[in-house]
């Protein structure tokens, strides 16, 4: 657990300290989100923050490789995730200086989703009818579509101030303590990949998030968003390469399915999001990726929230659904549901707190 946390603080050291060098060289080179009529920012705002997440990202992979525990996480997975990620990032940046059509983006997402397939990580069975041992081809198939839906899910969500950061972050949180309490519990390796990747995207969110927060001083951009949910769906895909399916019984169903159920779970907003986003723009006989301003952030807005108050409520709700789902696959139910409960009430003194206070 120690050598996690150590990962995940030079991570956030690292994207922390790293994020204003490129805030400069974004603004140099003209990566800088402008005043358009659906946006919430009111002043022109540097991207590029993806960039300074896969510099942190890097030099973290370069330093950890060394320590005793997580480096023996190191191998033909994590150099596949590495190049997958600088594929996205690049892809992402030049998004946020050119602003690319959407199927360009669609067919460099899938790109790197080969990627993964190349370096092997792919899903490896289903929980139907029991568990079904995934043809290659159904089991690839299935990779691309995760991997795809979960990029968009988070670019969806990346919307206002800290929001999308702060949701991975919690996302990312719930991801690690199901992978090292999987470990702990029913003995499979502490030292997998994706106990390494999300102690890894916490930190880059943790640091991120002082220079992201209302109001921001840059933005992450595609290159940031797709950066993390590419990062969430490789802990996703990755944590079905640590079950057995021929280990999975009645007593022990819970914590291993649990890693095809938890990614949505912990990203029920943005999926949320995206798929009423989706259902919202074919509906009035527009493109899928046809932006519009009636995002769940922006409802929250038109309530009269603040945009702090908007993401404290978004993070709330995420952490409802993603903790008591993972509480519930090592503890009674019962467990499971207080914990839904508490963070339930709080999400409701949050929001009539703002009522009457200004957050």
């Amino acid at each position: 657990m120690r050598e996690y946390l150590v990962t995940l603080l030079i991570s956030a050291a690292l994207c922390y300290l790293i994020t204003p060098l490129v805030r400069t060289q974004a603004i140099r080179f003209g990566a800088v989100a402008k005043i358009r009529g659906r946006d919430i920012h009111t002043t022109p705002t540097a991207r590029w923050g993806g960039v300074a997440m896969w510099m942190a990202m890097a030099l973290t992979f370069l330093i950890v490789n060394h320590l005793p525990l997580v480096g023996k996480s190191f191998g033909r997975e994590s150099q596949g995730i590495f190049l997958a990620s600088s594929a996205i990032v690049l892809l992402g940046s030049l998004d946020d200086r050119f602003q690319l059509d959407a199927l360009t983006k669609l067919a460099g997402q899938v790109f790197v989703a080969g990627i993964l397939l190349i370096y092997g990580i792919q899903i490896l069975w289903l929980p139907i009818n029991g568990v079904i041992t995934l043809p290659s081809s159904i089991g690839q198939l299935t990779t691309v579509l995760i991997v795809v839906i979960t990029i968009n899910a988070v670019n969806f969500i990346d919307g206002m101030d800290g929001l999308a950061a702060g949701i991975v972050a919690i996302a990312g949180i719930a991801f690690f303590a199901f992978a090292y309490l999987l470990a702990v519990e029913y003995g499979f390796s502490r030292a997998g990949t994706p106990s390494l990747i999300t102690a890894v995207l916490v930190g880059l969110c943790i640091g991120f998030l002082p220079h992201n927060a209302h109001p921001a001083r840059i933005f992450m951009g595609d290159s940031g968003s797709m950066l993390l949910g590419l990062l969430l769906a490789v802990a996703a895909i990755t944590l079905t390469g640590q079950v057995d399916p021929n280990a999975i019984s009645a007593e022990s169903a819970g914590p291993t399915l649990l890693p095809l159920l938890l990614p949505f779970a912990v990203l029920a907003i943005p999926l949320a999001d995206l798929l009423l986003a989706v259902g919202r723009r074919i509906g009035a006989g527009k493109s899928p990726f046809a932006p519009d301003n009636e995002h769940l952030h922006h409802r929250l807005l038109s309530a009269g929230n603040s945009q702090l108050k908007a993401a404290i409520i978004l993070y709330l709700w995420t952490a409802t659904i993603a903790f008591p789902v993972t509480v519930l696959a090592f503890a009674p139910w019962w467990i499971a549901l207080l914990s839904a409960i508490v963070l339930i009430v709080i999400t409701g003194v949050v929001s009539k707190i703002g009522k009457k206070v200004a957050i």
